[in-house]
Order: C-alpha cells, then sequence, then structure tokens
C-alpha cells in the first residue's frame, strides 16, 4: 500500500493540472442510508485501504466519536485516481454527514463540489433528509447522480422478485425524479434527471461491495436475475469480482458529473454576484489558473499538530505556499504556509494547487467556513453559504475549575469557527456561556471534544429550547419617546407575508441595510405581497425581519435613519415578551418629531426611543411565542408500530402520514423540538430496539394558546427577568 501511495504522491501533482480530467464530488444520503460505507470502496479503489476491509472499515469516520456512535459527524475529503476508458481521473470526494444536525456540513461541502453521488436505500427508499441534501445541492447548480445502495437487502430481507425488484426502483427513480423536477435550476430540470438506461443510475451493496448500472450489465453481460441468484444463494464476493462497485460508480461519475470547466461556467454567476466580465469573475469562469486567486474556505478542521486547517475550494489562479491572501471583506491578510490535498485522515503536501481543486491550507487563521480570500484586495466575496436549518437548541457551559474560564471562552470560539452550525454566545452582563446548535446529538458531540480534544472540564445546563416572538395581528402606531422627550418615534408592525420570510430565507432578499440593485428588490418585494410604494421605504433586513420608512419629507431623518436601524436590530434581537429573537416581523416607521439640535438626537436619545416604539407596537400587536418543530421519520416492523405511535402522541407529536413497505412501516410525525429531548432512548424501549428514525428541521410554529404564559414565565426567568412581561404602557415612556 505504501508503494501505491509514493506512486499517487507523484502522478497527483500533475493531474491536477489538466482540469478537463478532474470531478470535484460529495456523497450525500439520509442518515445510515450507507454513505461511508460507499466511500470505503471507492477508496479501496485508490489502494488507500485493502479490499477485505472495504465497506467494513469506515475509513473515513477517524473520529472517535464517529467510530463509537457509527454515523459521520465531519466532512472528510479524499483525493483518488480513478482510469477510464485507459485516461486517468483525478477525484476530489467529500463524504458528508446525513443526521439532520449536521447539515450544515452538507451545505458548506456542495460550495466546493460540482457533483453528488446521491445514495439511497433500496428498504427504506426516499426519506426526509434525502430531500433536504438533495435541495441543498441543487440550490448550489450541483449535478446529482443516484446509487440506490443495500439491494442485497431488499433482495433478503423483502425477498422480491426481479420484477418486483425493479418496480421498487422504479419507484426511488420516480421519486427522486420528482425532487430534481421540482428544485433543479430550470435549464437544468431535463439534463440533470437521472434515467438508469445512461448510466446515471447505478445498484449495488456498499457492504459486500458490488454494484451493477445498465452500461455495465450490456458491457459485461451480468442481468439483474443473476444478481438476485448470487445473493440469495450467498455468494456475493463472486459478484463483488464480476460487477466491482469502484468501476461502476466511478465510471458514472466521469460519463455524468461535470469538470471544473464545465461546471464554473454555470456555478460562479449562481454563487458569486460581482461583474462576471471583470478580470476576477473572467478568470473563475474560465478556471483559470493564471488569473487572481480566489479561494472560498467551506470547513475549518483543527490539527492537534498542525494548527488550523482551512479547506475550500480554488476557483482561480493558484494558492501557493508562502503567498498572502486578503481575507475579503476586512484589512486583514494572512500568509499560507503550507498548501496539501486531503486523503482521508492524511494529508498530501504538494508545491501548489492550481484552480479547479479542492485544496488545505495552514495559515489561514483568519478564515472561517464561507470565507472569502483572494489575492484581489477589492474582490467581491461570494454568496453566503444559506443553511437550511438553525440552531434551536441551546445548553449554558462552565468551567468545572474558575481558573479555566479564559481557555473556555478561546475554546468555544474555536469550535463555533470549526463548525458553522453552532452559535457561541458569551454574554459579559451575565457572566453566561450559551452554546446553540441544531439539536441534542449536536450538542452533545461538541461538549465532548471541549473536554477530550481540547481538555476542559466544563459543566453544562440539560439542553434549552430556542424560541421566536411574532405578533398575532397589526400593532400602532405606538409612539417611543426619547429619554430627554424632544424625539418621538411612530411605528407599526405586522407579520410578513409568508413568500417574503421564505424569499429572505433563500437569500434571495439580502440581509443588511444596503441593497445594490433596489429596484429589482422592490420589484421582488411587491411579487411576494409588499405594496410598491411601501417596498420603495426598504430600509434594513435583519433575519428574517425587514424595517421600512413610510414617512414623507420628515427633517433630520436622513441623518438619523442608522441609530433608527441600530434600535431595529436591538428589538429584534432581544424581543419584548421573553428576550427571544422576533421572527417574520414587518416593521414601518410611519412618522417621527426630531429635536433641530444634532446633540439632542444622539444615540443616547434616538435608540431608546426607537426600540420603545417598535415595543411598544408589538405590544399592541398582541405578541405571542413561536416554538421549532422536527419532522420525526420512523421505521419499524409492523408489531411494534403501537409502541412507536404512542411515543410519539405523548410528546404532542402530530402523525403526518403512514405507508407500509411489506413488514416494515413508516411513520411521518411533526413533533416539537421541547419533546425531543430523550427521545433516541425511549424510541428504542418502545420498540424493543427494532427501529430506524430520523429527524428534519420544519421551521418556527405557534406554542399552544395554554402554554404560552407558563413558557414566557420560565423563559425570563432564566434570563433573570421578572416573569410576567411588559404591556404597552411600560413603553410609552
Amino acid at each position: 500500500m505504501t508503494h501505491i501511495r509514493s506512486e499517487l504522491a507523484k502522478a497527483i501533482p500533475d493531474m491536477m493540472r489538466n482540469i478537463d480530467k478532474i470531478r470535484n464530488i460529495g456523497i450525500v444520503a439520509h442518515i445510515h442510508h450507507g454513505k461511508t460505507t460507499l466511500s470505503d470502496n471507492l477508496l479501496a479503489a485508490a489502494g488507500m485501504i485493502s479490499n477485505e476491509l472495504a465497506g467494513k472499515q469506515l475509513y473515513l469516520n477517524f473520529d472517535e466519536q464517529e467510530q463509537a456512535r457509527l454515523l459521520t459527524i465531519n466532512n472528510a475529503d479524499v483525493t483518488i485516481v480513478h482510469e477510464f476508458e485507459k485516461e486517468q481521473y483525478l477525484i476530489n470526494l467529500i463524504d458528508t454527514p446525513g443526521h439532520v444536525d449536521f447539515g450544515g456540513d452538507v451545505t458548506r461541502a456542495m460550495r466546493a463540489v460540482d457533483g453528488a453521488i446521491v445514495v439511497v436505500c433500496a428498504v427504506e427508499g426516499v426519506m426526509a433528509q434525502t430531500e433536504t441534501v438533495l435541495r441543498q445541492a441543487l440550490r448550489e447548480k450541483v449535478k446529482p447522480v443516484l446509487f440506490i445502495n443495500k439491494v442485497d437487502r431488499a433482495i433478503k430481507e423483502l425477498q422480491l422478485t426481479p420484477e418486483s425488484l425493479q418496480k421498487r426502483f422504479g419507484a426511488i427513480i420516480t421519486e427522486v425524479n420528482e425532487l430534481i423536477r421540482k428544485m433543479a435550476p430550470e435549464e437544468f430540470v431535463d439534463e440533470w434527471s437521472v434515467d438508469p438506461r445512461d448510466g446515471s443510475v447505478a445498484f449495488g451493496s456498499g457492504y459486500e461491495n458490488w454494484a451493477i448500472s445498465v452500461p455495465y450489465m450490456q458491457r459485461t453481460g451480468v442481468k439483474f436475475p443473476d444478481i438476485i441468484d448470487y445473493v440469495s444463494t450467498g455468494r456475493q464476493k463472486e459478484i463483488a469480482q464480476k460487477a466491482k462497485i469502484n468501476d461502476v460508480v466511478f465510471d458514472m461519475v466521469v460519463r455524468h458529473l461535470p469538470s471544473p470547466r464545465v461546471a464554473q461556467k454555470y456555478r460562479i454567476p449562481n454563487i458569486w454576484k460581482g461583474d462576471i466580465g471583470s478580470g476576477a469573475g473572467q478568470a473563475m469562469v474560465n478556471t483559470d489558473p493564471g488569473g487572481p486567486t480566489s479561494f472560498m474556505v467551506t470547513d475549518i478542521t483543527m490539527d492537534p499538530s498542525a494548527g488550523e486547517i482551512a479547506t475550500g475550494r480554488v476557483f482561480s489562479g493558484r494558492l501557493q505556499k508562502g503567498m498572502e491572501l486578503a481575507i475579503v471583506g476586512t484589512k486583514l491578510k494572512n500568509r499560507v504556509q503550507h498548501v496539501s490535498l486531503f486523503m482521508g485522515p492524511e494529508r498530501l503536501m504538494v508545491d501548489d494547487v492550481p484552480a479547479g481543486n479542492i485544496a488545505a491550507v495552514i495559515g489561514l487563521t483568519d478564515a472561517f467556513a464561507g470565507t472569502t480570500t483572494s489575492t484581489s484586495t477589492d474582490m467581491v466575496p461570494f454568496e453566503e453559504i444559506r443553511h437550511v436549518s438553525e440552531p434551536v437548541v441551546t445548553v449554558a457551559i462552565e468551567p468545572k475549575r474558575m481558573a479555566d474560564l479564559p481557555k473556555l471562552i478561546e475554546v468555544m470560539r474555536k469550535v463555533a469557527k470549526e463548525d458553522a452550525s453552532l452559535k457561541v454566545e458569551i454574554n459579559p452582563e451575565t457572566g453566561e456561556h450559551l452554546l446553540s446548535g441544531m439539536g441534542e446529538l449536536h450538542l452533545e458531540i461538541t461538549q465532548y471534544r471541549i473536554i477530550n480534544d481540547y481538555k476542559v472540564e466544563i459543566e453544562a445546563s440539560k439542553p434549552i429550547v430556542v424560541y421566536r416572538e411574532v405578533v398575532r395581528h397589526p400593532g400602532g402606531p405606538f409612539e417611543g419617546k426619547s429619554p430627554n422627550k424632544h424625539n418621538k418615534f411612530y411605528f407599526e408592525v405586522e407579520a410578513l407575508p409568508a413568500g417574503v420570510v421564505q424569499a429572505i430565507r433563500d437569500g434571495e432578499i439580502p440581509q443588511g441595510k444596503s441593497f445594490k440593485d433596489t429596484k429589482a428588490l422592490v420589484t421582488k418585494l411587491e411579487g411576494l405581497g409588499v405594496s410598491r410604494d411601501e417596498g420603495r421605504g426598504i430600509v434594513a433586513v435583519e433575519g428574517t425581519n425587514i424595517l421600512f420608512d413610510v414617512t414623507k419629507g420628515i427633517q433630520y431623518l436622513n441623518e438619523t435613519m442608522d441609530l433608527v436601524v441600530d434600535a431595529f436590530k436591538e428589538a429584534i434581537n432581544r424581543g419584548p415578551l421573553a428576550n427571544e429573537k422576533v421572527f417574520g416581523l414587518k416593521v414601518r416607521l410611519v412618522d417621527a418629531k426630531l429635536h433641530e439640535d444634532s446633540i439632542h438626537r444622539g444615540p443616547a436619545q434616538t435608540i431608546p426611543a426607537a426600540r420603545s416604539g417598535i415595543y411598544g407596537a408589538m405590544c399592541l400587536g398582541d405578541r405571542l411565542l413561536l416554538e421549532p418543530f422536527m419532522k420525526v421519520t420512523v421505521n419499524v416492523p409492523q408489531d411494534v408500530l403501537a409502541g412507536a405511535t404512542r411515543e410519539l402522541q405523548r410528546r404532542r407529536g402530530e402523525i403526518l402520514d403512514m405507508t407500509s413497505v411489506g413488514d416494515l412501516q413508516t411513520i411521518v410525525a411533526k413533533v416539537p423540538v421541547a419533546e425531543m429531548f430523550g427521545f433516541a432512548s425511549d424510541i428504542r424501549s418502545a420498540t424493543a430496539g427494532k427501529v430506524l428514525w430520523s429527524t428534519e428541521s420544519m421551521g418556527f410554529e405557534p406554542l399552544p394558546s395554554e402554554l404560552q404564559t407558563k413558557v414566557v414565565g420560565e423563559v425570563r426567568q432564566r434570563r433573570g427577568l421578572k416573569p410576567e412581561p411588559y404591556d404597552a404602557s411600560y413603553y410609552s415612556g
């Protein structure tokens, strides 16, 4: 194996320069559908692990928590060489997590790749997370191909005949194509649909190391009835020799997934909003290694010996040891100390990495996941990576020994940098250190890393659910007065149309207070139910909330507007009901009376006045809490179905759908996140361990009215406030 590695090490630097022979791909799937097992087999092709261990070693799950829990937590990158039609191809592969708590890693990986192998289990079929990962890929204009895995289980457990097996495959392919049609970029809807006849669909068993596709069957003469015969009679080793999984899957990748030269032409305008005709734009569209360097960081990992490693995609130019890169959007510059390629848990050091490749860099200490770095200081940054879900569970963390407090603060900042899906809040006023994540497992694993990787002993509170605040109906106008009584602001609030909230979450309406193309934005808002006059007054977007100025001719307002925006941000990030963030609110400034002397309308006067105006209007609009929900999909045999449904219903779960395939029942339910703590052990007990389950974020919905007062009181007390929220009169000054 060392010999093969050294041969690889010599061959790869040259292959990186032939961009037509490069494929950057991700493997995506629902949890436990067999991504990492498949990756093992693809690594065996590169001689990185033995064929005997392929499918069992889970080589890319090199984190000890991944091995203990048998699931992928981090993205893992590896570079492989594959021969197709007597030509050698360089395949940069990223194995991504399937668990919903680590969905942020999938989103970030999709920015770095051009194609994705979507893995679907032949027994379970298309599941909630399959749809989510496909949406993440298609949103980034990443082309999919399909691998139907665990075919051996479908044959042995479901005992399907050749006809019923093909019918089952047909149903999975149809469902995947329906999702592609629904979510793919318009120009690629037909071209990106998968079809077994052209080989963009493959079938097989990652665990047993074999795969088949229609072109491969035509070439080798191996047919479906042969497969069923081999599997049924326990001769899977024989079929693994006749239909090698590596050949079938990599042939599909090379034939159907695009090279960087092809992909960057349509991906760059989608992920970069600068001038495509500029030098930087043309260099990226043409994958030009001689242009200015543009490198987007998609992942940060901590290596005990090497320190911080930034992984990402080189879209133009080249990365070289010693070069200086600007962290776009800041005045900071970092010097590249080492450039390498990830080979699973190891790295291959190289002199440089040209455009079109995925690289690992040491030295970019000021970068984090989502950062654009470039040799050009005035480059427009790449579009922000938009995550499908947001943190909904929080724990308060403190060190066991107070002497470790400075180290804990530093470590929490590091873990947040490594994992962009985590949110860290260090509150100097209350002394709280809050860690928010996608779910219980996400926070458990982060705490494990703080204790074991960073050696800080900590104590954590029980997990707390993150809520959101909104209004039941329009409220206002409400007058907010400044402490000196010389400035008055009048606000109205109401819920934003759902289409506007979705457009903000999809990144179609940008965050912040400076908009490049206001005319297009006003037209977009009008199409989503906001009047043209109101749209013209858009001032700022914060989270899923928008501030509009609909006043006419107010003196000194222009000079004061930045402070009003600051007040709006404060009000939105700490709502008046329970200090939770506000969700989907339209805030309208309808009138203002300002002191003529600027000294009397500074921050200390304007910010409290505008904030009180927004809070008061929200009180008049009848505030309420929204709670986060999960879509829970449970697979169980018929004999334990009752136990599973009881478990979901006792957690305020609403059953949305029930289907069956053979003896296997699938339940889809909607359950509040607040009721999901301890679900893993309880569902196993309720079903005698015969269960597979997964979750997906479903956003926020109103907390039942009978729970509103109780939960608001609990959240306020936890935050050190009196249990009853203030009414509008408190804010009238």
